[in-house]
C-alpha cells in the first residue's frame, strides 16, 4: 500500500484522524462488573499505567519516523478520556499524557452507565471527574466519553449543563444493547461534528455506513476482529465520505498479559480476549497505512473545523 494514498494536492486539506483512548484498566469493562466488584477494585492489579505509556511511546515513535502531512507538525496528537478512578491513582501518568501534548478529557468517575445513574449522580460524577483531572493537569478539560457509549438526549443536556464542550459518547451501531440512542439528523453537521447548541457538539464514533446499514467501524473489538485490509477500506470508504475518522482504543486491548477472569460466559470471554497479541502491532500497521492524514485530539479537530 501506497504510504502517501492520503497524501492529496496542497490545495487539499489533509483527512483527520481523531485517535482516541479510553484509559481503563483490564477489571473496570461492562461485562465484568458482575465477576469483579467495584469494591473490590483496589485490589486488583494496575495494569493500565504501563500499557497507556506503551500507546503513549508508540506515538511519539510514530511521529518522529512519519512523513505526516506538513500541517501536523510532524507530529500525532490523540485524545485521552480517562477515568477519574484511576486518574486518583495515578497522577503521574495524566500529567504525562498531558506533557506529551495530547488532550485529556474525562470517562467520568468509575465506569458508571448513564442509564444506571440519577441526573444528580450523574451531575456528580462528570463535575468529580473533571475536577480530579483539571486539579492533576492545571488545565481545563472540556470533553467527555460515557462508558460504553451509553448516551441519550438528556445525558447530552446534563453534559454541557456541567460546562463541557463536546462529547463523544454516539455509536450509531444499533445492535448493541448498552449503546445510546439519539436522533441527530436535523443538527448542523460540520465534518464529523454535530452542533448541539452554540457551545457544544458531539463527536460521534465513526461507523461504517452502507445505506441503510450500519456496521461498528470504531475500533474496540470491532477492529480486533475485522482483518486490517478489510478494516483499512472501511476506514478510507469512510475518510472518502467524511474527511475524517474517529478511532478508539483501550489500553488492556494491547496486553495479552492481563488475568484471565474464570466463570464468565463463552461470549464475555471472547469479545474480551480475542487478538489481544495482535492489536499493537495491528494498530501500527494501520497507522503506516494513513500516514499523510492529520492525527489530531478531538478538541483540536472542533477548532480546526471552526475556522473552515
Amino acid at each position: 500500500m501506497n504510504q502517501n494514498t492520503f497524501n492529496k494536492a496542497s490545495a487539499q486539506p489533509a483527512p483527520s484522524i481523531l485517535f482516541t483512548v479510553d484509559v481503563e484498566d483490564w477489571f473496570q469493562v461492562e461485562n465484568f462488573k458482575k465477576y469483579i466488584s467495584f469494591s473490590s477494585w483496589p485490589s486488583c492489579e494496575l495494569r493500565v499505567e504501563k500499557n497507556t505509556h506503551t500507546i503513549l511511546d508508540f506515538l511519539d515513535e510514530f511521529s518522529s519516523n512519519s512523513d505526516l502531512n506538513a500541517k501536523t507538525n510532524n507530529s500525532i496528537k490523540a485524545t485521552f478520556f480517562i477515568l477519574g478512578w484511576i486518574a486518583e491513582r495515578l497522577p503521574g501518568l495524566v500529567k504525562d499524557i498531558h506533557a506529551r501534548g495530547h488532550e485529556v478529557a474525562s470517562h467520568g468517575y468509575n465506569h458508571a452507565l448513564w442509564k444506571e445513574c440519577s441526573h444528580k449522580v450523574f451531575k456528580n460524577d462528570l463535575v468529580r471527574s473533571r475536577n480530579i483531572l483539571e486539579d492533576i493537569i492545571g488545565h481545563s478539560v472540556t470533553g467527555y466519553r460515557a462508558p460504553s457509549f451509553s448516551i441519550d438526549p438528556d445525558m447530552l443536556k446534563i453534559t454541557e449543563e456541567c460546562g463541557y464542550h463536546y462529547d463523544s459518547s454516539f455509536n450509531s451501531f444499533s445492535l448493541h444493547a448498552r449503546y445510546g440512542r439519539i436522533n441527530l439528523s436535523k443538527n448542523l453537521k460540520k465534518g464529523i461534528a454535530v452542533k448541539i447548541s452554540d457551545s457544544f457538539y458531539e463527536l460521534p464514533v465513526s461507523n461504517l455506513n452502507l445505506g441503510k446499514i450500519v456496521l461498528p467501524w470504531g475500533g474496540g473489538g470491532y477492529f480486533r476482529f475485522i482483518p486490517l485490509p478489510i478494516f483499512y477500506r472501511g476506514v478510507k470508504y469512510i475518510l472518502k465520505r467524511e474527511g475524517a475518522y474517529a478511532f478508539y482504543l483501550h489500553p488492556w486491548e494491547i496486553d495479552p498479559d492481563q488475568s484471565r477472569i474464570h466463570g464468565i460466559p463463552i461470549s464475555y470471554r471472547f469479545r474480551h480476549y480475542t487478538n489481544l497479541s495482535r492489536t499493537h502491532h495491528k494498530t501500527t500497521s494501520l497507522f503506516n497505512q494513513m500516514r499523510g492524514c492529520s492525527f489530531v485530539s478531538c478538541r483540536n479537530y472542533l477548532n480546526l473545523i471552526s475556522m473552515k
